[in-house]
């Protein structure tokens, strides 16, 4: 079964809005082992919503669309729907109830444009959404299904799993497949690297496909089976995955859905211990990134910015000559950091980073790019010194935050050792 995509949305097609949905709703699909045969995104016009609809159904065996389901008059895609397949447009009386109480719980003012939300053409599956307004719908035409759904991604990554794969299933049983899929998120080595490094895998003769994904600063490994059983496509994927893991198992930090913050955050809950990091070059980012995680307050104790050499001195006691003999940026003061910050916190582990950003500031022997990461636990403190990060000013932040956790997470796992 071939699928077509087209995001619907003035925002999109002027550049406002990036399109996120395509590629989140292509991934997905990808995992069902249904191929995506087109991807398109136009205006909130009728006659490009009509083209575009030709087009595509003549490609492709079914379709998902989002964007267009709102209260306001430019949100027209139900209505332009219903006019390209000759469909009139009806009130579904159970989700206009579910508005109105939406509206009656967050006590909000009802105007009538909101009973908008609850047309639909004559024939359409309603698709209900638990987390917004706008319900989506499914349409049988000529042998072919259309799925639609709000352009909200949060509602879209609801409402694709619950909604529009069961209905896919549903129309099109002969299509169904057994899919075993496994992401590897690998960080710290090249794309080109990781291709060398699992060039000898005879994946075709596993039975297996494989795709590289950068996705900054990581590299996503995914292994994909589809058979007519799914006993043989666990069996099939685990053999890969030994494979893969025996060859990248000094840079892989986390599977599927995964981040590295996320495997921190599970590590020092699991071991009951706390952190504190002090800040320089990443400006908040680290502590950003853990206080994403929810129960954060179990682990983290607090983050301090201590972007100028002053508030080294004064809240870490880094010292005013270790400063001027070896400079903000040096393993003398980035030890110092992850200790005092430990220290003035009283926990567990302290963390710290120090760099050049850029794009001034670098010199012939600390160039941008230069940075030090430090992880103290009160008997030793780890340094490590990275001179290969040569991008642009917010990319050396991401990466260098990507290079704090990752030193916390192979401390956790014993990758990292007292006396080394």
């Amino acid at each position: 079964m071939k699928v077509g995509i087209l995001t619907i949305g003035n925002e999109l097609t002027s550049g406002k809005t990036q399109d996120t949905n395509s590629s989140y709703i292509a991934r997905e699909l990808q995992v069902q082992g249904w191929p995506v045969a087109v991807m398109m995104s136009v205006g909130d016009d009728d006659a490009a919503i009509k083209e575009a609809l030709d087009h595509i159904l003549s490609l492709a065996d079914a379709l998902i669309v989002t964007g267009g389901l709102g209260p306001t008059s430019d949100d027209i895609t139900t209505a332009a729907i219903g006019r390209a397949f000759g469909r009139k447009l009806y009130t579904d009386e159970t989700c206009l109830k579910h508005i109105r109480e939406i509206f009656s719980q967050f006590r909000l003012k009802w105007t009538d444009n909101n009973a908008k939300q609850a047309l639909f053409p004559e024939g359409a599956e309603t698709i209900f959404n638990p987390v917004g307004t706008a319900w989506g719908f499914a349409l049988r035409v000529e042998g072919k299904v259309i799925a639609v759904i709000p352009g909200v991604p949060a509602e879209v990554k609801i409402m694709l799993p619950e909604g529009v794969i069961p209905f896919f299933r549903k129309a099109f049983p002969q299509a169904a497949q057994h899919v075993a899929a496994r992401i590897f998120k690998v960080f710290g080595i090249s794309e080109a690297g990781v291709d060398k490094l699992l060039s000898d895998i005879d994946f075709k003769g596993l039975g297996v496909e494989i795709g590289f994904y950068p996705n900054f600063p990581e590299i996503h490994v995914q292994l994909k089976v589809r058979t007519s059983t799914e006993a043989e496509a666990r069996a099939r994927l685990a053999r890969a995955e030994a494979e893969v893991t025996d060859r990248l198992r000094d840079n892989i930090f986390g599977h599927d859905e995964q981040t590295l913050e996320g495997v921190v955050a599970a590590l020092l809950t699991e071991r009951g211990l706390t952190l504190a990091v002090a800040e320089s070059l990443t400006g908040g980012l680290i502590t950003d990134r853990l206080t994403d995680i929810p129960g954060s307050s179990k682990f983290f104790e607090r983050g301090c910015v201590t972007y100028s050499n002053q508030s080294k001195t004064d809240l870490l006691g880094v010292p005013e000559e270790m400063l001027r003999e070896h400079g903000a940026v040096s393993e003398q003061t980035a030890v110092r950091m992850a200790e005092g910050v430990r220290a003035l916190a009283g926990t567990n582990l302290g963390l710290s980073t120090t760099g050049i950003a850029g794009p001034d500031g670098g010199t012939a022997e600390k160039p941008v790019g230069t940075v030090y990461v430090a992880l103290s636990d009160g008997k030793d403190t780890f340094c490590r010194h990275y001179d290969t990060f040569r991008w642009d000013r917010r990319r050396i932040k991401v990466l260098s935050s990507q290079a704090a956790l990752l030193m916390v997470k192979r401390y956790l796992t014993g990758e990292i050792r007292h006396g080394q």
